[in-house]
């Protein structure tokens, strides 16, 4: 088998892999805090559900860019392997979580930080590595691969996480431990054929502020979105505030260290060639949109559309990862053939295409009432994979394309970086439009639909859950109406007529409430996905038709 080829299996093996954990969590959530006894409508745990979903993202995230660095300096391989081992062993570690409550949350949360650190080594390295083993009139067609191995991961992990969680929680970690012992094997095949840059230095001084400042950020936007005192969230938390200011002040300091430091991470020089800058920000855009897609429709099903249509709340994140399996079709059908196209025609025309194809998706999508049709959905859905997969493919190669060999680890991290960076922005922002629109609409939704089921005397216990709970709950696809009658008096719960008790634990009584508070959010969610997407696809337009610097291609010939 030529080299390239085996560089391409272990790289998609590893992006396929990594993909897949960012995002099993979200279906399989549930079953997590089931198996771990965590109740979800208890002060702390909405805290440790944004901990498990963006730790993961954000250590992947802040450490790409060293680790890129850190590859030019030692080698991709090297890092690569170590990278797969790390992953591995952490997976082992997760499925074996001895504790229960807040300490096994806490065990959770800190063991999928670990294996973040191994992510972040390996994807680094992926696209460096295969565009180091690929001529420049193939790239499009591998990195095509790669992509619909890394999109196509992130709702397969959506899928698998549904089913496993149906077995036991433990084996949505156990899932990752084939792959990284597969990756782990196949990673001794490769050899280093990278040009490596032995005169350049870890960025200490730019790691800190970068590290530091999007850590802080999000600690501050994770403790705002929880109550504070007698408020609904914790803006006004000075902790909160102190932290997302001494967040954003480190950021802004970033760019102006790196220009300064000696050998910088983040080389913003790169960013003076036209097809790298643009194309890393139409990326970075399509990837804040297309985090929507795996959060909104999510709690959608789960809290709203499936106990609507008689699906129990045990069986809604099985059945909400089987309902989002359109849009990974349309990203398996679509991404290489875009690849390929690229590598003929170029990849402004493409990427451009697909960028509008997915803003006319996500426009359809808030059109949709919550109570929509199956069929609509799932084409609609169709139609989204269709458009990211045609955008990835041609995006990433023309990034790749664009740089000198011997800043091919650097430009992978940056790459990288940018788009985990935007996974993390895009969940927090998502998060915090969804729990503003409920904060302003839950308590009126509440309080109408209990007094038209005469039940008004419940209104004040009902019109306790916070808006964070409202949601956990619906992401959860869990009602707490069970709950919250627990914690009332026997007096009131006896005094509480049958037919209207059997209207509230009935599978449609909250869903159905939740969603007429929900849905302005999800619409307006989707409206600013459509608006990123469209302003990605300007950017992509404007990219250039072609690379800037030619690739030589002797060292694959070398390679062989």
């Amino acid at each position: 088998m030529e080299y390239k080829w085996m560089a391409l299996i272990a790289i998609f093996i590893s992006s396929f892999m990594g993909m897949i954990n960012m995002n099993v969590v979200l279906i399989s959530l549930p079953a997590i805090f089931n198996g771990i006894q965590i109740d979800p409508l208890s002060p702390n745990s909405f805290q440790y559900l944004l901990w498990i979903i963006m730790g993961y993202s954000l250590v992947t995230a802040t450490l790409l860019l060293s680790f890129g660095r850190l590859s030019d300096i030692y080698g991709r391989i090297k890092m690569f392997r170590l990278g797969v081992i790390t992953f591995t062993l952490a997976s082992i570690l997760l499925y074996l979580t001895p504790s229960t409550g807040d300490l096994g949350a806490i065990e959770i949360v800190g063991l999928r930080i670990f294996q973040a650190v191994g992510t972040a080594l390996f994807m680094a390295n992926s696209s460096a590595i295969i565009t180091d083993a690929f001529p420049s009139n193939e790239l499009g067609k591998a990195i095509g691969l790669n992509v619909v191995a890394i999109m196509s991961g992130q709702f397969v992990g959506l899928i698998l996480g549904g089913i496993l969680a149906t077995f036991d929680w433990r084996y949505v970690f156990l899932m990752s431990v084939p792959f990284g012992l597969l990756a782990t094997i196949w990673s001794f095949k490769l050899k280093e054929i990278s040009i490596k840059d032995v005169k350049t230095k870890l960025d200490i001084w730019g790691n800190i502020t970068f590290i530091g400042g999007i850590t802080l950020l999000l600690i501050g936007v994770t403790y705002g979105l929880m109550p504070y005192g007698s408020d609904l969230m914790g803006w006004n938390n000075p902790w909160v505030i102190a932290s997302m200011l001494i967040g954003l002040i480190l950021l802004v300091l970033f760019p102006f260290i790196e220009k300064r430091v000696e050998s910088p991470m983040f080389k913003f020089d790169l960013f003076k060639i036209r097809m790298f800058s643009y194309a890393n920000l139409a990326g970075l855009l399509a990837t804040l949109a297309r985090t929507s897609v795996m959060l909104v429709p999510i709690i959608l099903l789960q809290g709203v559309w499936l106990p609507l249509h008689g699906y129990s709340y045990a069986s809604t994140p099985f059945w909400a990862g089987v309902s989002l399996i359109p849009l990974t079709v349309g990203i398996i059908i679509v991404g290489p053939i875009s690849g390929k196209l690229s590598d003929k025609y170029g990849p402004r025309g493409i990427a451009t295409t697909g960028m509008l194809i997915s803003a006319l998706a996500f426009m359809l999508l808030a059109a949709l009432p919550y109570n929509f049709s199956y069929i609509e959905f799932g084409l609609i859905l169709l139609m989204l994979g269709a458009g990211t997969g045609m955008f990835g493919s041609p995006n990433k190669a023309s990034i790749m394309g664009s740089v000198p060999p011997q800043n091919r680890g650097v430009a992978s991290g940056m790459m990288q970086t940018l788009d985990n960076t935007a996974i993390v922005g895009s969940t927090a922002l998502f998060f915090t439009i969804l729990i503003v629109g409920i904060t302003q609409g839950f308590p009126s939704a509440m309080a109408n639909s209990l007094t038209s089921i005469g039940a008004a005397q419940l209104v004040p216990a009902f019109s306790n859950i916070p808006p964070s709970g409202a949601l956990f709950s619906a992401f959860l696809g869990y009602s707490p109406v069970d709950s919250i009658l627990s914690s009332l008096p026997a007096s009131v719960v006896t005094n509480i007529p049958g037919g209207v008790l059997n209207t509230l634990q009935g599978t449609t009584w909250f869903p159905q409430t939740f969603a007429n508070a929900f849905l302005p959010a999800v619409r307006e969610s989707y409206i600013i996905g459509a608006i990123l997407c469209i302003i990605a696809a300007i950017l992509s337009a404007l990219r250039g038709e072609k690379t800037q610097h030619k690739q030589s291609d002797i060292k694959t010939t070398n390679a062989k």
